[in-house]
């Protein structure tokens, strides 16, 4: 069953456009400035505060219109997608740490590029997902398809957890390197410059480049593992976008801490197993959304507070004389 009704569609894209608005012209989105901890994490809070508060009016509108028991279930889908989602993008955290320390990108410029970044994430995510839902819905059987696309991708993850792509091979930078005139500084936030009548790339540019190409690549896990929890598209899209608009401010609150989280990556790659796995035996056994709430829950923060124990018991051991 579908909720999406057009009002619906056009009032969160009304908000989406609204709160970005005032990130860019009103909280200093227009101007360079290192972003503190105390700042990323009012962010964190309050982008988390606005997805329950979504789930909220979603259950609150649904009891009034379609009854308590789709309400319930509508808004346990939406809060497991979040969850899903939020969890699965935390990957591109680890991904922007490494893209801005090749390229030395200094911590007042990040901000502006990762705006830019979630905009571009935003239009791909909404044609991916509407594209998504409608061949699984012509397409029953891809369901399956991507149930195994999740398990391949997660034992890869478990397999490669350690690995560090080398940029210097990838691809893209590689064409762009060789097919654009690219100044050896950046100019500020700018994307390009004017330099004796020709136009050149800054290394911003690449920089942006690479972070919508890396949410492209995630995208391809992160969407089909929702439709393990629902294929309806409202659900889909919100979810999704909750997600990426919260995962600016989250790379700001963890980036320095990056490496005190390294076993996330395990718990993400056991996340898209479990979620694969559950798509493959949908046929024979339904697992409740709330169950799949819980079990992911689980898996992500058994896997944070591991890693922060770990890292702990380290430093300790390092700091003894």
């Amino acid at each position: 069953m579908n909720i999406g009704e057009p009002w619906m569609w056009a009032a969160f894209i009304v908000f989406v456009i609204a709160v970005l608005a005032l990130d860019l012209f009103v909280f200093g989105g227009r101007k360079a400035h290192r972003v503190s901890a105390r700042e990323a994490l009012a962010w964190v809070i309050a982008w988390a505060s606005l997805a329950l508060v979504f789930a909220g009016l979603l259950w609150w509108y649904l009891n009034d219109t379609l009854g308590a028991q789709i309400a319930q279930r509508k808004t346990l889908e939406f809060l497991t997608g979040y969850l899903i989602e939020q969890s699965l993008s935390i990957d591109n955290m680890f991904v922007f740490v490494m893209i801005f320390s090749y390229f030395a990108v200094p911590p007042p410029l990040q901000r502006r590029v990762l705006l830019y970044g979630v905009l571009g994430a935003i239009v791909m995510r909404a044609a991916m997902i509407l594209a998504g839902v409608w061949l699984v819905q012509e397409f029953a059987w891809l369901l399956y398809v991507f149930g195994v696309l999740l398990v391949v991708t997660g034992i890869k993850m478990l397999i490669f957890a350690e690995q560090q792509p080398d940029l210097d091979k990838n691809p893209i930078l590689r064409w762009m390197r060789k097919h654009l005139r690219v100044t050896q500084e950046f100019h500020g936030e700018r994307f390009f410059v004017i330099h004796n009548g020709l136009l050149w790339a800054t290394p911003m540019f690449l920089v942006l480049v690479l972070i919508e190409a890396s949410d492209l690549i995630f995208a391809v896990d992160s969407i089909p593992a929702i439709f393990a929890v629902t294929t309806d598209p409202f659900i889909v899209f919100t979810s999704n976008i909750f997600a990426i608009m919260g995962l600016r401010a989250l790379y700001f609150l963890l980036a320095d801490m990056a490496e005190r989280f390294h076993l996330l990556k395990y718990g993400l790659a056991i996340v898209l197993v479990f979620i694969g796995s559950k798509m493959l035996a949908a046929p024979w056994f339904h697992m409740p959304v709330h169950w799949s709430l819980a079990i992911v829950g689980g898996i992500i923060l058994s896997a944070v507070v591991l890693s922060l124990t770990l890292t702990r018991d380290r430093t300790r051991i390092a700091g003894k004389p």
